[in-house]
Order: structure tokens, then C-alpha cells, then sequence
């Protein structure tokens, strides 16, 4: 599964295999140049999160929904990001699995209101890693993901969907 934390400035992913103990692929983070146009931003973005999928041929895109947060701006490059993320995982005919915040801090940490550092030792911890991930937007893909790991079974036993 890839999970996406989005953004338009830095996008960060993680791509992991679910088991017994889930299995880390991947994960980094893709930037783009701050002085380029929204429009070259976003086909960048486009284009390499396509290539994630072509490469890693994930079952499922996780990624976190939108909220607003104070900063109208921001939440508006992130909902562009978020777009083109959804425009790529559909165009590749990769399903979607969208959680709020308080769910995948829930899912990782056991708390929704965890910190972020809580939440990246939660991230190493579970993947068994000797460091925690970096950047933070590839650490929080990585919760992202793995949130889907461990939430996804139980909304299929029950009916639900992500």
C-alpha cells in the first residue's frame, strides 16, 4: 500500500506491504521547486506519483482527508496536491482509502490527539527501523499507510468502507 501525505511543496510517501508485521518498501519525500508556477507544481507532482504506482503497482493509496486548519492557504495547496493524487491513483485504477488525523493518530499511537514526535517513534517502533523515517512528510505517509494496514481489516469484517 502507498500511503500519501500531501502537499505542493513536499510530498511525502511510504509504501509498505501488510503482514503479520507490516514490511517498509519505500518512502522519501518528492519536491518541487518553490519559484515554479502552481500549474508545473502540480504536473510534477502528477507525473511522479504516477510513477510510484507504475513502480510499486500498490493495492491501495492511503491518504490522510482534508481539514482546515487556520492557514487558508495552506489548506488550499494542500487540496490541490490532494487532487492530483487522487486524479493519479485513479488514473491508474488504484482504489483510495481516505482517514482523518484523530484516525491515524488513533490507529498508530492508540491516541487522536498523539504529538508528532509520538507519532514518528510509533512509525519506527512498528516497522522496526533503527531510526526514525525523514523527512517528517515521509514519516507521516508512513503513518498514513499503516493506518490503512491496521484499520482496513476491521472495516471489512464489518462491512465498511475506508
Amino acid at each position: 500500500m502507498l500511503g500519501v501525505d500531501p502537499g505542493t511543496a513536499l510530498l511525502g510517501y511510504g509504501i509498505i506491504e501488510d503482514g503479520d508485521r507490516p514490511t517498509l518498501h519505500a518512502f522519501g519525500a518528492l519536491a518541487t521547486e518553490s519559484t515554479a508556477a502552481m500549474p508545473a507544481r502540480l504536473s510534477y507532482l502528477f507525473d511522479a506519483v504516477t510513477g510510484l504506482i507504475q513502480d510499486h503497482r500498490p493495492d491501495v493509496l492511503a491518504i490522510e482527508q482534508l481539514f482546515f486548519a487556520r492557514n487558508v492557504t495552506t489548506a488550499i495547496a494542500v487540496g490541490q496536491a490532494r487532487g492530483v493524487v487522487l486524479l493519479a491513483a485513479a488514473r491508474s485504477g488504484v482504489s483510495v482509502a481516505e482517514y482523518s488525523p484523530s484516525e491515524v493518530k488513533h490507529a498508530i499511537a492508540g491516541y487522536g490527539k498523539a504529538g508528532k514526535r509520538q507519532m514518528q517513534e510509533m512509525v519506527r517502533i512498528i516497522l522496526g527501523l533503527d531510526d526514525v523515517p525523514r523527512p517528517d512528510d515521509a514519516a507521516d505517509a508512513l503513518a498514513i499507510a499503516l493506518c490503512h494496514a491496521q484499520t482496513a481489516p476491521f472495516l471489512a469484517r464489518t462491512g465498511q468502507s475506508p
